[in-house]
């Protein structure tokens, strides 16, 4: 970055003091990753300087040759990789790729049903304040009590509401998702099946977690999670898409541009294609396996402390856990564990008797420490590290004799672990873990 120095000293030195930040601290947050060197060089690239909007071969402005060849390439890596038939890869992000698939498919007011945000579904699915209940009408359904899909109630209550998009798709879902139940009940009343496979979509391209494809309509997906990629998002129709509506591409198109998007980010279009080429070798698909395997390792190691795992375990990254048995808030947990240098989010859990804000959970995953070639053994040191920050955490906060709805302000956390003097000694075992495992950036 020579040039970025001499030009702009500040920013450069928060980029270098981001980079120490991530080398010295676990990434387990189960939505970040580590992107490799080529990917970062492919969104830095000239394809930042040039504005592309409309498709290949149908440019509103002049000299996009190149840019309509790169945007094919990565069209078709996406449609081999992950077996579709179209592909749109123009989204910006996430959210707007879930609302082009709505603005595609539904009138104002028509329905759309997707998991709650409180049992681990988006903001985009349905979630209130969020656009797709303010311009959609939303009717969310819920997880059982075990923390398992509840298709009985799903199928009871499409019925009975009759949406026109069901969305299989989650953030805080650990167990694989039957998604053949999920196209019976939307076969059955006549609805598009919408999955979202954001979190999971580089444990699908690796094959080490069941496609949707064979079963959903229309399969959306961001592009920096599992699937180590940059910012950005696809849209992908099926063969059963097409079947139920031949135009449903040209809809999905239309929907992004003109529709909610400008010209397209063709650096990071670049960077997905480079993503992409890396996802489909063999090393890929070793590292996914591997992801699911700390997955499970580490749950196994919570349960042994006691931890009480939404639905008893994890069949995929991601790790969702209730502390209401350690007697702390998920907020609390989650500003002890950075302060150790594990870095994870509280998170609402199923039935949460607390509010948003000061959840009684939190959420973790494995990516970004496998990227660092950590394996089931890193994995049991970083949960008794984990256990321990959060007992002498909870100690403190015992001592203090500090009640729940004192602990939701942010000075008394702050003095809690303030308090908590073993924190310091925890910390250094993290960063000796890491220096164990430097961030490479080259797959």
């Amino acid at each position: 970055m020579k040039f970025l120095r001499k030009a702009d000293i500040d920013i450069y030195n928060l980029i270098k003091k981001e980079e120490k930040r991530q080398a010295e601290t676990l990434m387990m947050i189960p939505s970040e990753n580590i992107a490799s060197k080529a990917v970062e060089e492919a969104v830095g690239s000239s394809f930042g300087n040039k504005y592309s909007e409309g498709y290949a071969g149908r440019r509103y402005y002049q000299g996009n040759t190149v840019a309509d060849e790169v945007e094919l390439l990565v069209i078709d890596r996406a449609k081999k990789l992950f077996k579709v038939a179209e592909v749109n890869v123009q989204p910006h992000s996430g959210s707007p790729a879930n609302f082009a698939v709505y603005t595609a498919l539904l009138k104002p007011g028509e329905t759309l049903m997707g998991l709650a945000l409180s049992h681990g579904g988006h903001l985009t699915h349905g979630a209130d304040m969020n656009a797709s209940s303010i311009y959609f009408h939303s009717v969310p359904f819920t997880l059982d009590n075990e923390g398992r899909i509840d298709f009985q109630e799903l199928e009871r209550l499409a019925k009975k509401e009759k949406p026109k998009i069901i969305i299989a798709g989650f953030t805080a879902y650990p167990r694989i998702v039957d998604w053949k139940k999920f196209a019976e009940i939307a076969d059955m009343v006549g609805a598009y099946l919408m999955t979202d496979i954001s979190h999971i979509s580089g444990l699908v391209a690796a094959g080490v977690y069941p496609s949707p494809v064979p079963y959903a309509h229309v399969v959306t997906t961001t592009t920096h999670k599992t699937l180590r990629g940059p910012r950005g998002a696809m849209i992908m129709v099926t063969e059963k898409g097409l079947k139920k509506d031949p135009d449903l591409y040209k809809k999905i198109n239309r929907a992004i541009i003109p529709g909610i998007q400008g010209g397209p980010h063709l650096n990071s279009i670049a960077g997905i294609g480079v993503a992409l080429k890396e996802d489909s070798k063999k090393s890929f698909v070793t590292y996914a396996n591997q992801v699911v395997k700390n997955a499970k390792a580490l749950a196994a190691e919570l349960n042994k402390y006691n931890f009480k795992l939404i639905s008893g375990g994890t069949d995929s990254h991601l790790i969702l856990i209730d502390l209401r048995n350690k007697n702390l808030l998920g907020k609390t947990a989650a500003e002890g564990l950075e302060k150790v240098g594990i870095i994870l989010n509280m998170n609402g859990i199923p039935f949460d008797p607390n509010p948003p804000l000061y959840p009684s959970g939190i959420r973790l995953g494995t990516p970004g420490t496998t990227s660092r070639g950590m394996k089931e053994k890193e994995m049991k040191l970083i949960a008794r590290v984990m256990n321990q920050t959060i007992n002498e955490v909870a100690k403190t906060k015992e001592r203090m004799k500090i009640d729940m709805e004192q602990e939701k302000k942010r000075s008394v956390r702050q003095q809690i672990l303030a308090e908590t003097k073993s924190l310091g000694k925890l910390q250094k075992e993290i960063l000796t873990l890491c220096k164990k495992f430097p961030i490479k950036k080259v797959y």
